[in-house]
């Protein structure tokens, strides 16, 4: 399973933006792109625009290039607009929907919790992250995991929205996912049409 295992806030200001979840980002004491010309950078181009883009959004979820074109592509074949087709996809991830109901702190901790085990999709053992869940899907987890610490502490520092496309009972550690995410649920800082452009050239 490849992954990418480099300096994580390196990723953040190369991006101009926190993408690393972390309380402790050096984004925030170092706003300018990495490398010896980073401060100097002033003129971007259409296609640097758009790469960022794309680098940005595959950072956030963990998806490598391969993976990544490969959601493209499917994300295309399907009927509706690409760019959101593809943020939908991307938001089903078993990983994602983990981590948004609350369960995990990050995305890479749901990834692990995931990948080792601990969830089970309508009563089924799914260890894949990029798992794709659907409407009327049961996300539950297994009763020997169900009081670790990590998810515990995830549960009662829990600061976020849950979207309106899934129900949680954090208490039963169960996630319903009800529908697709539209668009306007999806709150990810993301111009996904300069996503859809760079791969049409």
């Amino acid at each position: 399973m490849g992954r990418y295992i480099g300096p994580k806030c390196k990723a953040c200001r190369r991006a101009r933006t926190q993408l690393c979840q972390s309380k402790r980002c050096a984004f925030d004491r170092r706003p300018y792109p990495p490398g010896e010309h980073g401060r100097g950078r002033v003129r971007e181009s259409d296609y640097q625009v758009q790469l960022r883009e794309k680098q940005k959004l595959r950072t956030m979820y963990g998806v490598l290039e391969k993976q990544f074109r490969r959601y493209y592509q499917e994300a295309a074949r399907r009927p509706g607009i690409t760019g959101e087709n593809l943020l939908q996809m991307l938001e089903q991830r078993l990983d994602n929907v983990v981590w948004r109901s609350g369960l995990a702190a990050t995305r890479p901790q749901a990834r692990q919790l995931v990948n080792h085990g601990h969830f089970r999709v309508n009563g089924k053992k799914v260890d894949i992250p990029s798992f794709q869940v659907k409407p009327g899907d049961t996300v539950t987890i297994k009763d020997r995991s169900r009081e670790l610490i990590v998810i515990q502490h995830s549960v009662d520092t829990q600061d976020r929205v849950i979207p309106d496309w899934m129900a949680v009972e954090a208490g039963e550690r169960t996630i319903v996912v009800s529908g697709h995410p539209r668009r306007d649920q999806i709150d990810t800082d993301i111009n996904e049409q300069l996503i859809v452009e760079l791969y049409s050239k």
